[in-house]
């Protein structure tokens, strides 16, 4: 594999170049088709020994396609795959990890009531029926200290972390002897610290030789950790470049094909009353666990605050209480001084309260149903088209869908298409052009980039931009850090259902941030944030 019009003994000795010129994988010119796409078009990449390669894309662009060919999970239906420069037939996920390729995906695939050693140990043929407990868990101690990953090898892994879970998955592959990792989307459940110290573990792990693979939205992160960057539009790779010889702009560009908005401008706003008023709210999860414990907080009028916090801390069950989905145990929510009745939506939808949901599919939307009839679901109590009992004008309905799709951008074939057809960016954007059109005096954003290219991002930042510019308070429960700092004017850090502190919406709080996210409580910053 030493071509590329160099002698091997000649240059290679005389130090005009190293081991690391020469890929240690080498993805030619994949194709891979679904029905009705092709999600990989002659996609070809290399990847060097010690350096980091980000796979950058916009949803749908083939990142993740693949990478699931690279760790056997599909087959390409044209192409070749080479490690160490030998030709390389990857059949299964087994078969990937005998050639020391590993892959995080963005899922954990752990077993819950399994210790740590038993999940690292699972599946691996080698093992055999009989396990050498105290060696196998001897050797993840050893790794977990030597790269920076500690876990207890006989913790049951339902008793840790969303962090310390993921160093299981890492260290699954370092025990079997993987030295090209794939991660997908690794940081998108973890505190500031926790990302860090995944950080400081792969340049541990590319100092030693090993490379990564690391796909990620999140563009901060790339220019952090990757060596070089690959970018995918609509199946195909559109460029490869070194990180020093970019920034976050030409990146985005490179992914959609145009320039966008990367640091968000907050529009110059009066911050007014008091409008959601949150006290001493109690609520209950599905599994009738306390999620959400004695919660105070207030939105104002033209005001954006954040909760920032790991999922799973109760963002859910607080959205769903405040909105009137879930009841609550005790506590009040009020809008604009008037006390809501627990459990009642009708009435905060008269009200003037708004919700866009994080599962847009599911709860947000009928998947079935048009366009037209999910924008008019909410018509009987809002009366954007006025209709009796038991008839719609649909007429009016029609031309007033007609208006929201040309002004909220809504690629559809029609304003009868079922949404289940749409794209994700489509799908939220028929939620927005729904809720937004009430003219709302609160809106509660649940993750409402969650699952979005960075276009249409960008279109929800706008949107709530706008609406904050109007007077509107917005409460945004966000999972990324960055989209709290750019859009938000306070920052308020949720742990276990309860506020910790607020901080401004400035990076150079991240450290108090992560600390609060971890269960720290800072009350002098609740103090002097909370009004």
């Amino acid at each position: 594999m030493i071509s590329r019009g160099a002698t091997w003994p000649l240059d290679f000795f005389s130090g005009v170049i190293s081991l690391e010129d020469f890929p240690v994988l080498e993805m030619k010119n994949i194709t891979k088709a679904f029905p009705g796409v092709v999600a990989n078009e002659d996609v070809s990449i290399e990847l060097r020994k010690g350096e980091v390669l980000a796979l950058l894309g916009e949803n749908g662009a083939g990142k993740t396609t693949l990478m699931n060919i690279l760790f056997g999970i599909y087959h390409a239906d044209k192409g070749e795959v080479s490690v160490n420069g030998k030709k390389t037939a990857i059949t299964s996920p087994n078969n990937a990890l005998k050639h020391g390729i590993g892959m995080v995906q963005q899922h954990f695939t752990l077993v819950p009531s399994f210790t740590v050693a038993e999940n690292v140990v699972l599946g691996l043929k080698e093992t055999g029926f009989v396990i050498k407990t105290k060696t196998v868990e001897s050797k993840i101690k050893k790794l977990g200290d030597a790269y920076g990953l500690p876990v207890h090898p006989r913790a049951r892994v339902w008793t840790l972390s969303v962090g310390e879970r993921q160093r299981i998955e890492i260290l699954k592959l370092l025990y079997t002897g993987a030295n090209i990792l794939i991660l997908d989307e690794p940081t998108a459940v973890l505190t500031p610290q926790e990302s860090e110290v995944l950080f400081k573990a792969l340049r541990k792990l590319v100092s030693e030789g090993s490379s990564v693979i690391f796909i990620s939205h999140k563009l901060d992160e790339v220019m952090e950790i990757s060596d070089r960057i690959t970018v995918l539009r609509n199946g195909k790779v559109v460029g490869t470049i070194s990180k020093t010889e970019t920034d976050r702009r030409g990146l985005v560009k490179l992914m959609v094909g145009r320039d966008l908005l990367v640091d968000t401008v907050k529009p110059e706003a009066q911050i007014g009353r008091p409008v959601l008023t949150v006290e001493d709210l109690s609520v209950k999860n599905d599994k009738g666990l306390l999620a959400v414990n004695n919660l105070s907080l207030e939105v104002r009028a033209g005001e954006i605050l954040g909760i920032a916090g790991v999922a799973g801390n109760g963002q859910r069950e607080l959205a769903e209480s405040i909105y009137g989905l879930r009841k609550s145990l005790s506590g009040s929510v009020r809008l604009d001084g008037k006390l809501m009745r627990s459990g009642n939506v009708t009435s905060r939808i008269r009200s003037g309260l708004t919700y866009i949901p994080q599962d847009r599919k599911t709860i947000a939307t009928c998947p079935n149903l048009s366009v037209m009839n999910n924008i008019f679901m909410k018509n009987s109590i809002t009366r954007l088209v006025k209709s009796s009992s038991f008839n719609l004008d649909n007429k009016a309905m029609s031309a007033r869908t007609e208006e929201m799709i040309k002004s909220f951008s809504i690629s559809t074939p029609s304003s009868r298409t079922a949404v289940r057809y749409l794209s994700g960016g489509n799908l939220q954007k028929v939620v927005l052009a729904r809720e937004l059109a009430m003219n709302p005096k609160a809106i509660i954003a649940e993750h409402p980039t969650r699952g979005l290219d960075i276009g249409a991002m960008e279109f929800v930042y706008r949107s709530l931009l706008e609406q904050k510019s109007k007077g509107t308070a917005i409460l945004l429960l966000a999972g990324e850090l960055y989209e709290i700092f750019r859009l938000c004017d306070r920052v308020a850090v949720i742990f276990e259902g309860q506020i910790m502190g607020y901080t401004p919406p400035d990076p150079a709080f991240i450290e108090e941030i992560g600390l609060m996210m971890a269960g720290s409580m800072q009350e002098d910053s609740v103090h002097e944030n909370q009004g």
